[in-house]
């Protein structure tokens, strides 16, 4: 596997964009508020045909998000979620389902485990790649190797703030997608999607070509809508956290079909 080739993650993703203009990805701290909760949101995000979800190892200091998935990854360590759990889950539902998942977490639980083991455990689960926002490109050689020993993909984030040398150099790094911030700061604060987000995507996109994830405050089927043209994937964060603690399972459900239908 190499950089510039594609991946086993790209080429799901480049089949889907044949489909349909804009992809979905969602989120999900895995052990928040259970697993079994976990289990009936994984059902809901395949049935309403979301294509990628994160799946987040919780941790005690989530520094790139808000107030509403600290408290999930302070309420799942402290019902005792670990890494056995949060494997036993990534390899069910790389079973059960017809979307691909990534790792999402910290680096600081990712070297604990040993970047080798870390990348082993991933693709045994069948996951494709992790996203780790505190992991700086200079530090990440390590676990970068070892991910394409196991085939995995690296996913760096872009920002606003980063220089247009800044975004080749984390483009010619990444592989599967890119994850774009839209905004500075931590997750779950609406975006307004007129401010600068055009032209910040493209600035991504002439430093990289996998595909484009957008997230940090991307709430609504209209927020998805206005990606249109502007990203191949919406990434849902905080807002689908919220639909299932506002909602319930079936609000939860029918807010994830809206947001699909947003995208076909």
């Amino acid at each position: 596997m190499t950089v510039t080739g594609k991946t086993v993650l790209e080429g799901h993703l480049r089949q889907q964009l044949e489909k349909k203009p804009l992809l979905l990805m969602t989120h999900l701290v895995v052990g928040y508020p259970s697993l079994d909760a976990n289990w009936a949101m994984l059902e809901a995000m395949d049935g309403a045909g979301v294509d990628l979800v994160e799946l987040q190892m919780p941790f005690s200091e989530p520094i790139a998000d808000g107030p509403s998935f600290v408290k999930a990854n302070h309420d799942a360590i402290t019902a005792g979620t670990a890494w056995d759990a949060y494997f036993d889950l990534a390899a069910r539902t790389s079973e059960r389902f017809g979307f691909e998942i990534v790792f999402m977490g910290y680096y600081n639980s990712v070297f604990a485990m040993g970047a080798e083991r870390f990348c082993e455990r991933l693709s045994q689960a069948g996951m494709k790649g992790f996203i780790i926002p505190d992991l700086p490109l200079e530090e990440a050689a390590e676990l970068t190797a070892a991910a394409r020993r196991w085939e995995l993909d690296p996913i760096f984030i872009m920002t606003p703030a980063n220089s247009p040398a800044r975004l080749a150099e984390i483009g010619s790094h990444t592989s599967g997608l890119v994850y774009c911030a839209s905004r500075k700061g931590v997750t779950g604060r609406k975006t307004d999607l007129s401010e600068g987000v055009a032209a910040f995507m493209e600035r991504c996109r002439t430093a990289t070509s996998v595909p484009l994830g957008l997230g940090f405050g991307i709430r609504t089927p209209e927020d998805v809508r206005e990606l249109r043209g502007l990203a191949d994937i919406a990434i849902i964060g905080t807002a689908g956290l919220d639909a299932w603690e506002q909602l319930g399972p079936d609000g939860y459900r029918q807010y994830l079909k809206d947001l699909v239908a947003e995208t076909v």
